[in-house]
């Protein structure tokens, strides 16, 4: 049975949601769950019936929003630290945490290592599309610089993703540039290009306007442009949605359309939700690192665990490391 150590502390929000979430993922699914945090705020919040069933490893140390990710190698009493160490000591198969996402990603990195082939990790995101299938976009966050090769790697291991977790048969996997034309986008892109044709699946530049009309199925860049391209979608949705309500509020003659809009409006609503998602993997480890949202409700816990475990049981790792050989291999 998959065994996941979630990050009791890392919230915004203290344990209260993550074991909410944690208790809500067990009625669903058969996995066992380590806690991992203080024990005696974890036991207050567990009901009796379910305390057999979850470990509780205990820890008092959490790394804050505003510590340096880089503190979270020296502070081994921390949560994270030992939610981590469990994945790495082969006690779990994979973490999840809704903590400091530097500090889980830095360590996840660091303590677990990196997949044979894998020069960078990624963070990966999923974005709503007008086909109602998501698409696929990374590296979000993990790397503010990326060479030509660790572009390449993100489309392999995006690809590979697509085909495990999202059951998407043959993938396309497109490059993100300022144009679709192959003369478009900067040195890294264009190098990234062209160790990249040939490759199954790869169909060349996309535009930002790809990723939400669900042309491509993986769209790949690097981590600072990744993670702009992710706060500017949540932005935009946050002030639709605000639009729409003080449109609302202006014109009573509105107020019957929206009326009759509301289903479309809440289905909306859902596809942009984080909690609907739960967190973002960081691909590319040993081992599996749910990264979520600081906000995290407990839904958005319950669905993160739901991740880890799908993620563990498709067996994506092997996937990646065989893809990537047979790609370098004939690069040489």
């Amino acid at each position: 049975m998959v065994k996941i150590a979630i990050d009791a502390m890392g919230g915004d929000f203290g344990p209260e949601p993550i074991v909410k979430g944690c208790l809500r993922a067990l009625k669903k699914k058969s996995f066992e769950p380590i806690l991992v945090g203080k024990k005696s705020e974890i036991l207050s919040l567990l009901p009796k019936r379910y305390r057999d069933k979850i470990s509780i490893v205990d820890a008092d140390d959490v790394i804050s929003m505003s510590d340096a990710a880089t503190d979270a190698v020296k502070r081994k009493e921390s949560t994270i630290y030992k939610a981590v160490e469990l994945v790495k000591q082969g006690e779990a198969d994979g973490v999840v945490s809704a903590g400091h996402s530097g500090a889980t990603m830095t360590l996840a990195t660091l303590r677990l290592g990196r997949l044979k082939g894998v020069s960078r990790p990624a963070l990966v995101t999923l974005m709503p599309t007008k086909t109602g299938r998501r698409s696929i976009v990374l590296d979000v966050g993990a790397n503010v610089d990326s060479k030509p090769e660790h572009l390449m790697e993100f489309a392999v291991m995006g690809g590979c993703y697509a085909e495990d977790l999202q059951k998407i048969k043959n993938p396309s996997i497109g490059l993100l540039a300022n144009g679709e034309e192959a003369s478009k986008g900067n040195e890294v892109t264009k190098a990234a290009f062209k160790m990249l044709q040939g490759y199954k699946g790869f169909v060349g530049n996309v535009e930002g306007s790809d990723i939400f009309n669900g042309s491509c199925d993986v769209i790949t860049c690097d981590g600072f442009i990744g993670n702009l391209v992710l706060k500017s979608a949540e932005g935009v949705a946050s002030t639709i949605s605000q639009l729409i309500k003080d449109y609302i509020r202006k014109s009573p003659v509105a107020i019957t359309g929206a009326l009759l809009m509301r289903k479309v409006f809440r289905l909306l609503k859902k596809e942009i939700d984080y909690a609907e998602v739960g967190g973002a993997p960081l691909i590319g480890i040993k081992g599996c690192a749910i990264v979520s949202h600081g906000k995290s409700n407990a839904r958005a816990i319950e669905n993160a665990i739901y991740q880890a475990i799908s993620y563990v049981d498709t067996g994506v790792n092997e996937h990646i490391i065989s893809r990537l050989e047979t790609l370098k291999q004939k690069e040489v």
